[in-house]
């Protein structure tokens, strides 16, 4: 399993905004530049994220983007299932059902089902704002790279 871009850059700008966007709304420009990543690829990010419910879209001049809830309810695992799809590491675990001809033979299954329980137990552990004190505590400044 690897991770996109999509995926990482969706995570820096949930945290960005986050950050960034606790009293204002946040423009995806300041946050392509403060990523240094492209306003069109944050644009399709972004409509991923206001899709689902996760980020709230304000209009007008002082318009721009905010969290729909808390830092501390969103995990990182939300995040990377939205952009990513399945976490699955094979993709006879893509669905609740495996489907895989060979399930009841497979000697490896189980492996392949452990390492999906730890990676979503992992990921679904952090959460936005467990990242933010992390950076936050470390070296007493906002700055972070996913």
């Amino acid at each position: 399993m690897k991770i996109s871009t999509k995926g990482r850059y969706a995570l820096r700008l949930m945290l960005d905004i986050a950050i960034h966007g606790s009293d204002t709304n946040v423009s995806i420009r300041d946050v392509a530049e403060r990523q240094d990543i492209s306003v069109k690829y944050l644009e399709q990010i972004v409509s991923m994220l206001v899709r689902v419910g996760y980020l709230r879209s304000i209009r007008g001049a002082q318009g721009g983007y905010r969290l729909a809830g808390k830092p501390s309810e969103y995990t990182v695992g939300d995040v990377l299932r939205i952009t990513e799809g399945s976490l699955a590491p094979v993709s006879c675990l893509d669905d609740k059902e495996n489907l895989c001809e060979r399930a009841g033979e497979c000697v490896t299954l189980k492996l392949w089902e452990g390492l999906y329980d730890v990676i979503n137990k992992y990921v679904d552990s952090i959460t936005l704002e467990d990242l933010i004190n992390e950076t936050v505590e470390g070296n007493g400044a906002v700055d972070f790279c996913i």
